[in-house]
Order: C-alpha cells, then structure tokens, then sequence
C-alpha cells in the first residue's frame, strides 16, 4: 500500500482528527475513504440494478393530463 505525505493547516488537521475519531476510523482510512469517493466514477451496484426498473418518463402532456384544479387556499 502506498503511503503519501498531506500538509495542511493545524485547524483543519483537529477537524479531520475529530471527525475520524468521531467515525471511529484511523486519520489514514478517513482520508482515504474520502479521496477514494471523490475519485470513484462508477455507479454503485445498487443504482446499476435500477436500470429498467421502471417505464419511461411519461411526457409532459400525459402528466398534465391528471392535473386537477388547486385547492383554494387562504390569503394571509
């Protein structure tokens, strides 16, 4: 595994110390989780497996066609 070297500010290294820790993760996985997130361009399997899970988009003329009249509201 390869080890890589961060320089950043003394305010922002208590940030990430306290929310590792709040996490109950090493500074080293936090910030790793949080660069392998940004990095990631793949959908999860789960988003994968929606494909074709419903039919199309009905248009915009099909959903204004169960539009009914808006209830009357009070004025303030």
């Amino acid at each position: 595994m390869a080890q890589i070297t961060i320089y950043m500010n003394s305010s922002l290294e208590e940030k990430v110390k306290e929310v590792a820790s709040s996490m109950n993760l090493s500074i080293s996985k936090f910030i790793a989780s949080i660069l392998e997130e940004r990095v990631s361009s793949e959908w999860s399997s789960e988003i994968q497996n929606l494909s074709g899970s419903w039919r199309t988009f009905p248009d915009l003329e099909e959903i204004r066609k169960s539009e009914v009249e808006d209830t009357k509201r009070e004025e303030f």
